[in-house]
């Protein structure tokens, strides 16, 4: 599934009424099946723009175009239901439901889409995260790790077209850090899946050819921003600076 941002815009209203820049992106693009990594400063966008791709926000301006769909001209009813069925998302905060188990979690996820629920693969994705002995567990009986990787694996449940990875090794321990990265990378590349993926982390970072700063390309309170970033060339550096954690 290939990715396009044009002239992408938003910001935030304040209290007092004014509004604070977050996302000024002349152009930026992801071919169909590539796999890239988002580095950026805390504050700096990277949570927003996630959210804006995935249709979750809608930008003040500027088109995000999914396999030439442009998401900003559904209603938000068809932007969740096409969430739902192409796109992964792992958010940073899990999001998971309490009530329900690791496993009762990802066969939930795949209940959103009009594609059958497929019991077997959940088991599948949970076992490849090393939770095959945690199917029963609720989120409060995991550790944040363990529910890390829950988060991960309902992401991948559906099969999607594009993943959007906010921090997914962020409060993952070393042993198991590697684990998540190589599940995400693996299923990506076995259905040709685009992959986006924000971090801090270098060693998270080094393991990919793709790698943009969003500095590079994302110029908030410039008017307009001066960078094209993708499939034609553009910023990407495999040397990653220790920059914060991902927010808004």
């Amino acid at each position: 599934m290939s990715l396009k941002l044009t002239d992408i815009e938003k910001s935030y209203l304040q209290p007092d009424g004014s509004r604070v820049p977050i996302l000024s992106i002349d152009r930026y693009s992801l071919a169909a099946g590539e796999q890239a990594v988002l580095v950026g400063s805390s504050g700096g966008g990277k949570t927003t723009l996630l959210n804006v791709i995935s249709g979750i926000t809608t930008p003040d301006s500027g088109s995000v175009e999914v396999d030439d769909l442009n998401l900003t001209r559904l209603p938000e009813v068809a932007r969740d239901q096409f969430r739902a069925e192409r796109i992964g998302f792992v958010f940073q905060t899990f999001n998971l439901l309490p009530a329900f188990s690791a496993l009762e979690n990802v066969l939930l996820g795949m209940s959103f889409s009009r594609s059958k629920v497929d019991r077997n693969y959940a088991v599948e994705l949970l076992k490849r995260v090393g939770l095959g002995h945690r199917l029963g567990n609720r989120p409060g009986q995991l550790s944040v790790g363990e529910q890390q990787r829950v988060a991960v694996a309902r992401a991948l449940a559906n099969r999607p077209s594009l993943l959007l990875a906010d921090e997914p090794t962020a409060n993952v321990d070393v042993a198991n850090q590697e684990t998540v990265l190589k599940l995400i990378r693996e299923a990506c590349t076995e259905h040709d899946v685009s992959l986006l993926l924000v971090t801090h982390a270098q060693e998270v970072a080094a393991a990919f050819d793709r790698v943009d700063q969003l500095a590079d390309f994302n110029k908030p309170g410039s008017g307009a921003a001066m960078s094209h970033v993708g499939m034609d060339g553009g910023p990407s550096d495999r040397s990653v600076s220790s920059a914060g954690d991902a927010s808004r």
